[in-house]
């Protein structure tokens, strides 16, 4: 049985700020086929990164989005602590 694949939008929270989005997409390519990929960083008033976050669409399984959050959920990678979560729903994106 072929498992069924939908599109997720997930909230990627703790990058460090030298995560570029083609690293991005490859780590979560990985589980799903990945429809895109947004970076943020804020900058205080120095300019300096502060935070930095993404966004990522992916088309996944249930099962597979599982065992993507529960591997790299909490994950050190470059110089930052992974946090993933389904991104919630924006009142920008409706």
């Amino acid at each position: 049985m072929e498992k069924e694949q939908v599109s997720k939008r997930l909230y990627v929270g703790g990058l460090g700020h030298t995560v570029s989005k083609a690293e991005l997409e490859e780590r979560f390519g990985k589980f799903g086929r990945v429809l895109e990929a947004e970076i943020i960083t804020r900058k205080d008033d120095q300019g300096n990164p502060t935070k930095t976050f993404g966004y990522i669409s992916v088309n996944i399984s249930d099962a597979d989005l599982r065992k993507c959050m529960s591997i790299l959920n909490k994950t050190k990678w470059k110089g930052g602590t992974l946090q993933i979560e389904l991104a919630k729903e924006s009142f920008l994106q409706r």
